[in-house]
């Protein structure tokens, strides 16, 4: 099961954050957003199906997110959770704790912001688009 987004890059992306990474459907980005890697994105978690919801809200479904750009890739992999709820108008959160809220995709992430492939967010900085495909297994 899967479900595909497209992002958009922005010269503000300076992927710096920790613990989280996050891809937003805000068009601006502030140099305080260190974890915001992809804005403008075409579908937030309101448009999941049902059934991707559903087995997203389950602790042993994995959860593999593909990042890719026109130079570059990188492969993320966490967890889901039963207390998702999925239901962000606008932000999707990756994250490497547990901590568990509406903008929360996938738990116990073994990526943030900081380890990701300095080539796509190169791609990113210089305004490239990216494909996020969510995969769950």
């Amino acid at each position: 099961m899967n479900f595909k987004i497209r992002a958009k890059g922005h010269e503000n992306v300076l992927s710096l954050h920790k613990s989280t990474f996050e891809i937003t459907k805000d068009k601006d980005l502030s140099l305080a957003g260190d974890c915001i890697i992809g804005l403008d994105i075409d579908k937030s978690m309101e448009d999941f199906p049902k059934e991707f919801k559903e087995k997203l809200a389950n602790d042993d479904t994995k959860v593999i997110v593909e990042l890719k750009t026109p130079n570059a890739s990188d492969e993320i992999e966490g967890y889901g959770h039963h207390d998702l709820t999925l239901s962000h108008p606008t932000d999707i959160v990756c994250r490497k704790s547990t901590f568990v809220c509406s903008r929360t995709l996938m738990i116990k992430s073994n990526k943030s912001a900081i380890d990701l492939n300095r080539d796509l967010i190169k791609d990113l900085v210089n305004g490239e688009s990216m494909e996020v495909n969510i995969i769950l297994n």
